[in-house]
């Protein structure tokens, strides 16, 4: 008896350990030798912490893969190393608040021009609109398409009084 559970064990094991995702860190590189993209893979999908770049060797982007989609917080940058938009996904589709920056290179700090309400990686909410950092106009998206505009609080409050932004 003894035997038999050793014999079924050591297989358990084998079999065990055959079945085990190898994770490994992957890269890649442009034909003049710069980086071009590095994460993680598992059974050939990207997973957890990506990065891709521009042929200059910049971040291009930055974020989570699960099974090979985009998944989490991501963050974009210009081709000169400024951040132009930061946002979720959930399964490779953009989703909830979406930050856009102004990357004027006069700008000294990144200014937030719009933040975008998405779903199912179409505008679904409301987008916000800044200048000098002070909100001036909100607009309504269903599926992408603009289905109302305000650029006065009490108009927009008129429109939408269960909504605080």
């Amino acid at each position: 008896m003894m035997h038999k559970l050793i014999i079924l064990i050591i297989g358990s094991s084998f079999l065990f350990n055959q079945t085990i995702d190898q994770k490994e860190y992957y890269r890649e590189f442009y034909d003049n030798g710069s980086i071009k993209t590095e994460g993680w893979k598992m059974n050939n999908q990207k997973v957890d912490y990506w990065f891709t770049y521009f042929p200059n060797g910049k971040i291009s982007a930055q974020g989570h893969f699960i099974n090979n989609k985009k998944a989490g917080y991501w963050y974009f940058y210009s081709t000169n190393n400024k951040l132009i938009k930061e946002g979720h996904f959930i399964n490779d589709k953009a989703e909830k608040w979406w930050i856009i920056y102004d990357i004027a290179d006069n700008n000294k700090k990144n200014q937030i021009i719009r933040k975008y309400q998405y779903r199912n990686n179409q505008k679904n909410g409301y987008c916000l609109w800044y200048k000098n950092d002070k909100l001036f106009k909100a607009e309504k998206y269903i599926n992408d398409k603009k289905t109302g505009e305000w650029t006065d609080a009490f108009s927009f409050k008129k429109d939408n009084p269960n909504v605080s932004l």
